[in-house]
């Protein structure tokens, strides 16, 4: 065949996707049931020369084509059988993206034509569509993958000194006047943000989707958008429209600065489902190039298995679906340079037919694999299919999101009834979930709140939800946010409400930051950003949805800077070990007590007491730690959601005393060295203070 762009030659099965070479680009993409896979190149024009794969290598079709370069648009059509009934879906009118693309240009736009079924029929996806979609697509962009990291250094936080920050790019940006290009890459790495975080005292910022998804498709005729990005069309390329035509060396760019200033970047990734949709979806990559391999089919093959409530789930038991996540994961790693992932609906992660499996092949090879056992990795444990709530199941080195910390920290400030056990099993690590297998404390991520829920600001100001703007009529979004408006729905102008919520929110921040486990509070909380009580503002990509940085609660901010720095001070806060009530061999006490008020240790009848609304820990370093860690004496909490109280510390040891450093009724207090054994601790407060030698 005689190609405008030269001759094309056998090339190479690996490695997967479009790579250059410097004098040619070699493709390969995989497909175990097709029959021909067609290379479509595309000139500035959108003018389409389409070039037949001459070389297939066990499930893997490959060509090179000389004198390519960066800058190369391309895709593919891949042909084959249509027979929905045996999970087969190929239709060569449809262009597909390359999977393994590293780049795209162009947008997704919504159009019949990108559906392999006639939209028009009767009997729907059992139909097929001869329109061509290609103009309607965006294209994969072969890239040269060079840049200059100079010194560029993992900070390899420890996981005991991590405070993590979950944020949006455009979120965080759009609403800050001084940031040049707002809402991209570069915007999230200028010096604004970067200050912002070094000084509320981040070391990781977790960032909501940036790999390239797409706007559903109800949303666009809403006139909305897939703001979150929960919503995958492309594993290995970046979002568009966070780095432009140059996405990848934006995204490297930004890596880089928040790496100068010691902080970490954590990607929220989505490899439980695609943006394909059920059955009735459109056919963009993974569906048009074998549905039968990359998708978990049902029992009739025609439907797919959606345990993710999206309308599919990644087949990862597959080999090539497996290793298509793997080599995703070390790309982001070894050529991107983050430092983490949390992954969204991690139970689906670790599906077979007969539910979820701690064992499955996915998992064991994110274990073992070099490159992904040295960054952190946390796992949102559930999904919405049977047996989905797996809490506690992840194996080391997995963190896991511990929404039974979010509910019942919550619960307690509510006031709610039977709480003070659960407070307390929070507050020591969630040790009957997380104590296992040699887990360490920090496997617990502990947060009230996330980009999915209330914001902290609304988590105090609202009762009920209020998504209106979704389009939905509010039954989106979740029911049971355990909030309280404390006595207005919304916002207040009366000082009593407001210093209440104000209070209500340092508590909520303190209890996060005295907890043992890794910490993670939510961008915007700590100015007191508000989302009018929208609680699932994934398609408001607008002032809503993003952080508000005109009214910012300087106040707040300056307290969770302190509680933050004072937990950073604090080793015995964010312990690697689990605290049990063991004596310890150094001296004899015990590195975790609970007392009463009254100075007396809690009885199980205290326990269960549900009207009891304070509860006071002593914690020391934990039975077990070597002598070579960090050891300070004890610190005293108190956790009071009810009336004033007097509470009696415990005896200090002769030449100590105890200092109060933290009181969230007086916010911005100096260090008080009590003198005797009482302290009146004032209603819906917490009170820390630590004990230290007398000068």
């Amino acid at each position: 065949m005689t190609l405008r762009h030269g001759s094309i030659e056998a090339g190479e099965p690996d490695p997967l996707g479009a790579t250059w070479d410097g004098g040619g680009v070699n493709f390969a993409v995989f497909s175990q049931n097709a029959t021909r896979i067609e290379l479509c190149l595309f000139d500035e024009t959108g003018q389409e020369e389409r070039i037949p794969l001459p070389e297939r290598t066990g499930h893997v079709w490959h060509g090179y084509v000389p004198g390519l370069g960066p800058g190369t648009r391309y895709g593919y059509r891949a042909h084959g059988p249509y027979r929905p009934d045996e999970g087969h879906r190929f239709n060569p009118h449809k262009l597909l993206l390359d999977p393994y693309a590293r780049q795209l240009a162009g947008q997704l736009e919504w159009d019949d034509a990108l559906f392999g079924y006639d939209t028009r029929a009767r009997h729907g996806d059992l139909t097929f569509d001869t329109r061509n979609s290609a103009r309607f697509m965006p294209k994969g962009v072969v890239i040269d993958p060079a840049f200059d990291w100079e010194d560029d250094r993992p900070p390899r936080r420890p996981l005991t000194d991590t405070v993590i920050y979950e944020a949006h790019v455009r979120g965080l940006t759009m609403g800050r006047r001084d940031i040049p290009l707002r809402g991209t890459f570069a915007g999230l790495a200028s010096d604004p943000i970067l200050e912002h975080l070094t000084g509320l005292g981040i070391t990781a910022i977790e960032l909501l989707p940036v790999h390239a998804f797409v706007d559903d498709r109800f949303l666009v005729e809403r006139g909305l958008r897939n703001y979150w990005g929960y919503m995958t069309l492309g594993y290995f390329a970046p979002e568009p429209r966070y780095g432009g035509p140059e996405a990848v060396r934006a995204f490297k760019a930004m890596v880089k600065r928040f790496h100068a200033a010691g902080i970490e970047v954590i990607l929220d990734v989505v490899y439980n489902h695609t943006c394909e949709g059920n059955h009735m979806g459109p056919t963009l990559s993974f569906r048009g190039l074998d549905n039968a391999c990359y998708y978990r089919l049902a029992e009739s093959p025609r439907y797919h298995i959606d345990d993710t409530g999206t309308g599919n789930s990644l087949n990862t038991e597959h080999p090539f679906v497996l290793r298509m996540v793997m080599d995703s994961l070390r790309y982001w790693v070894t050529e991107m340079h983050v430092d983490g992932f949390r992954f969204d609906l991690a139970t689906t992660l670790g599906r077979r037919a007969t539910g979820f499996d701690r064992n499955h092949p996915l998992i064991h090879a994110i274990r073992q694999d070099p490159v992904l056992n040295r960054v952190k990795l946390i796992a949102e444990p559930w999904d919405v299919g049977p047996g989905g709530y797996q809490l506690g199941a992840f194996p080391w080195p997995f963190l896991e999101w511990n929404d039974k910390f979010r509910d019942q920290v919550r619960r307690y400030w509510r006031g709610d009834a039977d709480m003070t056990r659960k407070l307390a099993m929070r507050i020591s690590g969630s040790a009957l979930k997380f104590d296992h297998d040699g887990r360490p404390a920090t496997s617990s991520v502990n947060f009230v709140t996330a980009h999915d829920g209330f914001t902290l600001m609304d988590l105090v100001s609202f009762r009920e939800k209020h998504n209106e703007a979704n389009g939905e009529a509010n039954h989106d979004g979740h029911g049971e946010n355990f909030s309280d408006n404390l006595g207005v729905e919304g916002p207040s102008t009366d000082p009593a409400i407001r210093e209440a919520r104000a209070r209500r929110r340092r508590n909520l921040m303190a209890t996060l930051m005295l907890s043992q486990g890794t910490p993670m509070i939510l961008a915007g909380d700590e100015i007191g950003n508000s989302q009018q009580g929208n609680n699932n503002a994934y398609c408001q990509d607008n002032p809503l949805g993003w952080v508000d940085w005109e009214r910012p609660d300087t106040a707040f901010l300056g307290f969770c800077r302190e509680i933050i720095a004072f937990r950073r001070r604090h080793p015995i806060l964010r312990q690697k070990r689990f605290l049990h009530a063991r004596s310890r061999a150094v001296d004899g006490k015990e590195d975790l007590f609970w007392r009463r008020a009254d100075g007396t240790p809690m009885s199980e009848a205290d326990w269960n007491n549900p009207d009891n609304r304070l509860l006071a820990v002593e914690m020391r370093t934990a039975e077990g730690t070597p002598p070579y860690a960090t050891l300070e004496y004890a610190v005293f909490a108190v956790f009071n959601a009810g009336g004033p109280q007097t509470v009696v510390l415990p005896d200090p040891p002769e030449g100590q005393r105890w200092v109060r450093h933290v009181d969230t009724a007086r916010p911005g207090a100096a260090p008080f060295a009590v003198e005797g054994q009482t302290l009146a601790v004032e209603g819906e407060s917490v009170v820390v203070m630590v004990l230290e030698d007398r000068d």
